[in-house]
């Protein structure tokens, strides 16, 4: 006949096995969902950006550009605050505070909201990204479900982490890279219990997204010049200059919205930021939403019909061309940062790859001109320069390798991309110990994610530790009195207190089984006779 450890340990293995399918099949739930929710965001804006520029007349000076991110990131406004009633912007580093303060609690409006605000704000040309947006959804769906099936707040997190990486995985068809991400950004445990999860999501995700959109609309690109090992320095140098880039991207950023978030009135904010924000975009039309199309095109080396739509139009000098592509990657941060602070909804991942392609353009083309023999590939400087800015700004290196691994459709540049990312995240590393998602976080003492020690600390509850069933005894006290005491305890210790309760020492049964049960000795004997004070 089994004992009664055997018996228990049965019950545990059970009801272990019965939580790891039920994670499973929710993991394959949550990856159908957030690569649904994937293709939805992307057509949505996709329609809504083409209505606009077919909609309305552009030809005559693209006066449009003025208003329209106005016009978006006022309905964002509008969305949140009478509607929503909450904040909805900045959805990775809302993803990390519900992991370190919240038991992985994210509100369930987060599952439409975000979804919403960043349809309005992209649509209408607000120069931000989907994917930050996107990736609070699906983990907003995994806290959901989560929760709803009374799940402990370990396994919440990994039901978060699953939803990330679906949702990414559905906006880009890289599921290797989403299943990093939330390694390396979230920072879940590389545990199999933790993995497995990620990959059914993530390969679920990536396959709705294929259904549905097809390979057309994938974040790819064709690989033309193989990788020479006499460029290996050039790709360490421009390491060190999207390293440099990633710093003043991550500082900028930071810098303007917490100026902006210095404004009370949210309509103030809206104005003072939406308005630099068209001109900018009617000088730059490239700043206009995502960007991803005139990436396309930079990498395409169709950098000449870009700059013929932009006031740099007539200039053929190789050198105006430069400086044309320097100061949009000077302006992309800024209108970035100025959407994110007047109201508006996205997020930071295809500014950082935008800004990482230009970067690499303007490197190779700089040192093109400068040392003609040097002959650097510049689509694929342009490639590594997004892994460059991506390690940089999220110092996040492993995430740029393996997203622009699958994107390129192979593993051609996996060498120069480990030189470039790994060497931007150090050069970032020197200046600032937090990425752009954890900084804030980590200033206000809210990110436990990171710091695996202090979050074993932080989850502890000191209430449910403390022991407080115990008979004090007051220090004045005899034997007799004490005695008492021991009567009314259902425990060996007390400890000893003063009249102001002030703590004295403790008194062991065990160390005075000898004394007290010679009755003789009661009257005569002092309960501070007996006591000591433990070690601390």
């Amino acid at each position: 006949m089994p004992g009664f450890q055997d018996l228990l340990h049965r019950r545990i293995t059970i009801k272990t096995s019965r939580q790891r399918r039920l994670v499973l099949s929710l993991s394959l739930i949550i990856g159908i969902l957030s690569g649904l929710a994937a293709v939805l965001l992307k057509n949505t804006v996709h329609y809504a950006t083409e209505f606009i520029m077919h909609g309305f007349d552009f030809a005559e000076g693209n006066y449009l550009y003025l208003i329209l991110p106005l016009i978006g990131i006022g309905l964002t406004v509008l969305f949140s605050l009478y509607i929503v009633k909450d904040n909805i912007s900045h959805g990775v580093a809302r993803i990390l505070y519900a992991i370190s303060r919240r038991n992985g609690k994210i509100d369930a409006h987060n599952m439409y909201s975000s979804m919403i605000g960043s349809t309005f704000t992209i649509g209408f040309g607000g120069s931000m990204g989907l994917e930050a947006p996107i990736v609070l959804t699906g983990s907003a769906l995994g806290s959901y479900l989560g929760r709803r099936f009374h799940l402990d707040h370990k396994t919440i997190n990994i039901l978060i982490g699953a939803g990330a990486t679906g949702a990414l995985a559905g906006i880009f068809k890289a599921p290797i890279a989403a299943v990093v991400f939330s390694l390396e950004v979230l920072m879940l445990d590389l545990t199999m219990i933790t993995l497995i999860p990620l990959l059914i999501s993530s390969a679920t995700a990536a396959t709705i997204a294929f259904f549905f959109m097809g390979p057309r609309v994938m974040f790819s690109f064709e690989l033309i010049d193989p990788f020479y090992l006499k460029h290996l320095p050039w790709y360490i140098l421009l390491g060190v200059f999207t390293g440099l880039i990633s710093l003043y991207f991550t500082r900028a950023t930071l810098s303007i919205e917490s100026g902006m978030g210095k404004l009370k009135h949210r309509w103030q904010k809206w104005l003072i930021g939406a308005i630099p924000l068209g001109i900018m975009i009617y000088v730059f039309p490239a700043l206009y939403g995502e960007g991803y199309q005139f990436m396309y095109d930079l990498v395409d080396q169709k950098v000449t019909g870009l700059v013929n739509e932009t006031l740099f139009n007539g200039f053929d000098s190789i050198w105006y061309l430069i400086l044309f592509l320097g100061l949009i990657m000077v302006f992309k941060v800024v209108a970035m940062a100025l959407t994110g602070g007047s109201g508006g909804v996205g997020g930071i991942f295809a500014p950082s790859l935008f800004v990482g392609s230009i970067g690499g353009v303007f490197f190779s083309k700089l040192i093109n001109q400068l040392w003609p023999f040097a002959d650097v590939p510049e689509k694929n400087m342009a490639l590594v320069g997004m892994a460059g800015v991506m390690a940089g700004v999220m110092q996040a290196p492993l995430t740029g390798v393996f997203l622009i691994a699958e994107s390129t459709g192979g593993y051609e540049l996996f060498t120069p991309l480990i030189f470039t990312a790994v060497i931007s995240y150090l050069t970032v590393m020197l200046f600032e110990q937090h990425g752009i998602y954890t900084k804030r976080l980590a200033e206000r003492g809210e990110l436990m994610t990171h710091d695996k020690d202090r979050n074993v600390l932080q989850m502890m509850k000191v209430d449910r530790l403390i022991e407080t069933n115990f008979r004090k005894v007051d220090l004045s006290a005899t034997m007799r009195e004490f005695t008492k005491e021991v009567a009314k305890s259902q425990r060996n210790v007390f400890p000893v207190v003063d009249k102001d309760n002030n703590f004295y020492g403790v008194i062991f049964i065990n160390d005075i089984r000898n004394i007290i049960f010679n009755t003789e000795l009661w009257d005569a004997t002092m309960v501070r006779d007996l006591m000591f004070m433990p070690d601390t």
